[in-house]
């Protein structure tokens, strides 16, 4: 079955049709910039690029930068403010004209990887942490989600984890891999010591370079680059609309 996914990101939004039943991208991806400032208004009419490109009719499924509950988004740290309590699914059903599933971004992921990729087969409790604007996480126990999970907000020396561990920051501030992955390191370190993991997936654009500071993280789980790397939150976007 094929079905067209959306992830979006706090810099870009892509999206791409995908087999759903092995996980591949049928078509390339097509990537637009998320708007600055990234209003509910503006967002929609950027994202109308995607099924515009692809010319998508059916349903669509998108992965969102934010915990979702009850179809309202809960938080805006990566967004504009004025997205708190919206119905995304609305507003991009109205814009898309079609029927729109919206996920947590990091879910989506994490349901690609766990169907298709790193975790797939594995049981116990996998985290996928997925390092890019800031950090986005999935939570499974023996293959199912406990969703929103938002590990990118844990403290880490009196700031959220992700403003000190993302890719961005690491970009910002000019560091090294080996400065960077001291830093990521600590970061994982404090998550494990609330969930206990017993595998850690490593997703979002930063996963393509996992040779450069994954062998120099010392965890208690065993930690894997994702398999689906970037692609999959617009495998999981997919999936979730099937």
């Amino acid at each position: 079955m094929e079905q067209l996914g959306i992830d979006i990101g706090g810099s870009g939004m892509k999206g791409a049709i995908v087999d759903t039943d092995t996980g591949n991208l049928v078509t390339e991806r097509y990537r637009t910039a998320t708007p600055n400032p990234s209003t509910p208004d503006a967002m929609a009419e950027v994202l109308t690029q995607i099924p515009k490109e692809f010319n998508w009719k059916g349903r669509i499924g998108c992965g969102f930068p934010a915990p979702i509950k009850e179809g309202k988004v809960l938080t805006a740290n990566n967004i504009d403010k004025s997205w708190l309590g919206v119905k995304a699914h609305k507003v991009f059903a109205k814009a898309f004209g079609c029927k729109v599933i919206v996920i947590n971004d990091a879910d989506a992921a994490g349901l690609a990887e766990m169907k298709f990729g790193a975790g797939r087969g594995i049981s116990g409790v996998v985290l996928l942490l997925t390092i890019g604007t800031g950090i986005g996480s999935a939570l499974f126990v023996d293959g199912k989600l406990v969703p929103n999970s938002e590990f990118g907000q844990i403290e880490l020396r009196g700031k959220k984890g992700e403003r000190r561990a993302s890719d961005r920051t690491r970009s910002k501030k000019e560091m090294s891999w080996k400065q960077w992955s001291k830093v990521l390191g600590e970061y994982i370190n404090a998550v494990e010591s609330l969930v206990w993991p017993d595998l850690i997936i490593i997703g979002g654009g930063v996963s393509k370079k996992a040779d450069k500071f994954l062998p120099r993280i010392e965890a208690r789980a065993r930690i894997v680059p994702a398999q689906l790397r970037n692609e999959a939150g617009i495998v999981g976007a997919a999936l979730c609309a099937t």
